[in-house]
């Protein structure tokens, strides 16, 4: 298999929709003809039945699917209840925990502006957070776990992004306020 395969394999793994030939083209800065010899050759290597998935062509594009043969294992994969994504709540405390623990429950309320003992609780239960002391003032303090890093794909903590980062500039800031209004104008509608 070429590099060229490789990568094309790697951008219909990652995409969700199928990827048009011209979309590769675009992505690999390479020849349509190149393309089309990479999906060829990456469809000759996994029509060889070694593989769990197959080459599709759907929707105008190409796609990964899962091999039929495993259909049903596959459907007992699936069928197991999924874990909800976070709220909204949810996200901003954990965000909180991430960047200042330990940090207990009273802290992230005050810093929320509301109370946080639903979204903290639920953390806690998903193995996000844990206890990892109590406060001079006997409130739990919390931090979080291996299981975030490890969910967050983070090598440690030290690989949190630099909130410093995300504080917009004056610009940036007048031109989100009128994205928003602008929104909030056209849902009103």
């Amino acid at each position: 298999m070429s590099d060229l395969s490789r990568t094309v394999e790697a951008l219909l793994f990652l995409s969700a929709q199928p990827v048009s030939v011209a979309d590769l083209v675009e992505a690999t800065e390479a020849t349509e003809g190149q393309v089309a010899e990479a999906v060829e050759l990456l469809r000759e290597d996994l029509a060889e039945g070694k593989r769990g998935v197959v080459l599709r062509e759907v929707g105008g594009g190409l796609t990964l699917a899962s091999d039929p043969a495993s259909e049903e294992a596959a459907r007992r994969l699936l069928a197991k209840p999924r874990t909800p994504p976070l709220t909204q709540a949810q996200a901003e405390t954990l965000a909180i925990v991430a960047y200042l623990q330990p940090v207990s429950r009273p802290e992230i309320a005050r810093i929320r502006g509301v109370s946080s003992e639903s979204a903290v609780t639920t953390l806690a239960e998903r193995g996000l957070i844990e206890e990892s002391g109590r406060s001079r003032f006997g409130a739990a303090i919390f931090k979080t776990t291996e299981l975030f890093e490890r969910l967050f794909g983070l090598s440690g903590l030290d690989a949190l992004p630099d909130p410093s980062g995300f504080d917009p500039t004056p610009e940036d800031e007048r031109e989100l306020r009128e994205r928003l209004l602008k929104a909030g104008e056209q849902r009103a509608e």
